[in-house]
């Protein structure tokens, strides 16, 4: 059973609303063992354009599978969040076993019967080296935007840290600061 934790944003979350996550939410349960303790972080946002945003979070223990989808319709949202995490799960469940396995000792996360789907494995087909300069927040907008890129990485002049600075879809900077 899922233990679920669902929050709205600009938005009450009804009844209908709340079972609704649930229901679709619950479908992905197919794809783990009975033993498997699940909670899903759901976070409903409603923004002044009337876009609806959709997002969930899986905590697996080492791992997380998280989707989104922004549009018109928060139903819609809803199912297409939902189809992403199970793409996700079928995708990744390989890699996802054999990560969790490294980390706990409690076996197979998903049941036997869940099939692969055939894909091609992802690789790694450049690798760059890059030199960390230090700088402070504005420098580092500054070279994102001249860089055209869609994320920077840089070391905070102020305490030696490496952050990421990137564009989000919204079109503002998320920053993330690593944790020591």
């Amino acid at each position: 059973m899922i233990k679920f934790s669902i929050r709205g944003e600009n938005l009450e979350v009804t009844d209908a609303l709340r079972s609704y996550v649930e229901e679709k939410v619950a479908k992905i349960e197919k794809y783990f063992n009975d033993n498997q303790e699940l909670s899903a972080k759901v976070n409903l946002k409603v923004y002044r354009e009337k876009t609806s945003k959709v997002e969930v979070t899986i905590p697996l223990g080492s791992i997380t599978l998280r989707a989104e989808d922004v549009s018109q319709d928060m139903y819609g949202s809803i199912d297409l969040v939902v189809d992403k995490i199970e793409r996700q799960i079928r995708r990744n469940k390989t890699k996802i076993e054999k990560k969790n396995r490294q980390k706990v000792a409690t076996g197979q996360i998903f049941t036997a019967d869940l099939v692969e789907q055939a894909g091609e494995e992802v690789k790694v087909v450049r690798t760059k080296q890059v030199d960390l300069k230090p700088m402070d927040l504005e420098e580092a907008v500054l070279q994102l935007e001249l860089l055209g890129h869609d994320f920077f990485i840089y070391t905070d002049a102020k305490d030696g840290a490496t952050n990421v600075l990137y564009k989000r879809e919204e079109g503002d900077l998320g920053l993330l600061e690593v944790r020591q």
